[in-house]
Formats: C-alpha cells, sequence, structure tokens
C-alpha cells in the first residue's frame, strides 16, 4: 500500500509540475471589467450593493465559530500536525467576510485584491490540511508556508500586473483551480484516518454550487427578487465550511 501510495504521490506532483509549466504556454488573462458588475446593486441604509456587502458576514459567523471550537473548546480532531494549518484556514474564512465586504462596498481591481487574499490563503491552507490527513503529514508541513506564499504572490502579482495596465491572471488561476481540480482526486485515491471524509466532499459541491450560484447571478436576481446569486453564493460557500467543521466535530479514528 505504502509504494501505491508513493506512486500516486509521484503522480499528483507530476501534475502539479505540468500546469504550473503549461499555464504560463497560454496568453496573459487579464482581469474582465464586467466582472465587477452584479446584478443586484441595491443601496439600503446607505450602503451599497447592500446584500452583497452583508451576506459576508456569515464567513465571519462560521470562521469564529471554528476558531472558539479549535482555540478554546478544543473539540476539533484533527492531526495535532495540522493544527496549523486548521488555524490558518478559519482564520482565513473570517477574513473573507473584510476582505469581501470591502470589495462589494467598491468594486474595482484595487479592492478585488482584499477580497482575493484571504479566500486564497483559506484555499492553501485547506489545500495542506487535506495533503496532511490523506497524504502525507510531513509534506503537508514542508508545503504549507510555500503554498501560502505562492498563494499570497499569485494575488500580489496580478494586481501589480493590472497597475501596469497589463492584468496577468494566470498564476491566481492556477493556485485557485488547481486544488480544486486535485482535491476530489485526492479524496477518491487516499484514505484518511478519520470517519466522516464526506465532509470534504460537501465543502466540494457547495463550492461547485457556489460558482452556480455566481454565474448565474442575473438570472436568478430575476427570478428572486429579493436576492441575487452572487449574495446566494456568500452564504453557501460558508455554509459549506460549516458543514466541514461539523464533520471535525463529529469525526473520530478509524
Amino acid at each position: 500500500m505504502t509504494i501505491i501510495n508513493n506512486k500516486l504521490s509521484s503522480a499528483l506532483i507530476a501534475a502539479i509540475c505540468l500546469a504550473s509549466l503549461g499555464i504560463f504556454l497560454i496568453e496573459p488573462i487579464a482581469q474582465a471589467p464586467s466582472y465587477h458588475l452584479f446584478a443586484d446593486g441595491r443601496s439600503i441604509l446607505g450602503v451599497p450593493n447592500f446584500w452583497n456587502v452583508l451576506s459576508n458576514l456569515a464567513f465571519l459567523l462560521v470562521g469564529l465559530l471554528a476558531l472558539k471550537n479549535l482555540l478554546i473548546d478544543n473539540n476539533l480532531t484533527i492531526k495535532p500536525e495540522l493544527r496549523v494549518a486548521t488555524f490558518i484556514f478559519f482564520i482565513g474564512i473570517s477574513l473573507v467576510a473584510f476582505g469581501s465586504g470591502y470589495y462589494h462596498l467598491w468594486p474595482s481591481n484595487q479592492t478585488l485584491l482584499w477580497d482575493r487574499l484571504p479566500m486564497t490563503i483559506a484555499f492553501m491552507a485547506l489545500f495542506s490540511i487535506i495533503i496532511g490527513e490523506f497524504i502525507s503529514l510531513k509534506l503537508a508541513k514542508t508545503a504549507l508556508l510555500p503554498l501560502l506564499l505562492v498563494g499570497a504572490f499569485s494575488v500580489f502579482y496580478w494586481s501589480y500586473t493590472e497597475s501596469q495596465g497589463q492584468g496577468d491572471l494566470r498564476l491566481y488561476v492556477l493556485v485557485q483551480f488547481l486544488p480544486i481540480l486535485l482535491i476530489p482526486v485526492i479524496l477518491l485515491l487516499f484514505k484518511s484516518p478519520f470517519s466522516k471524509a464526506s465532509g470534504y466532499w460537501w465543502l466540494f459541491a457547495t463550492y461547485l454550487a457556489a460558482k452556480f450560484l455566481e454565474y448565474f447571478d442575473q438570472a436568478i436576481f430575476e427570478l428572486l427578487p429579493l436576492i441575487s446569486g452572487h449574495s446566494l453564493k456568500h452564504l453557501t460557500a460558508a455554509f459549506g465550511v460549516m458543514l466541514l467543521l461539523d464533520a471535525y466535530q463529529k469525526r473520530s479514528l478509524l
């Protein structure tokens, strides 16, 4: 089994290297100006884009609840070696509320930086957690800092290139979407030492649902004029983190 796992791990590393090289074979990708146009632009109580801003509170609530469970109640079933990564993940989720809230007050490339930065930190920490839980604790601990640095750099690099009039999203696209493609592969090919690995599948499913809601922002707002697809995206993504937190609380060693 160890030999098989080593071969699978090597194949995943090779896929990451190939994807990292391949992304730079395509032309630079600038941020489309239409990205900042949302279906629900209503101002309520003097707050522009009110529901897109307010819905971010869900990230703060679930993030703070998770940090309480991790640091005070100490009732999450996680590997001690992954405690730092788990802390960073939930800190990132909490900070998404502020970064995304700020962005949605004044949508622009400049404010989008602060939306993407905490989200990328959370993504990279989660990827490290899954590597540690399913593949190798040693690899996860070694990879955590490089993943966080590359993730943060991808956001700042994109922001800098936009400020120079030649936006380049390629590295950010790689950092965001390669883990999303690899995580289900890891979940299928490797085994967690804990029960309730379904928590990761629920998180993955709600991520896909959130992307669906984001894409059909306008259509959903026309169907449900009280709330748009983008606001529902925030609530759905936060709910996925809540489902993972619930799994962390209820699972046990196999």
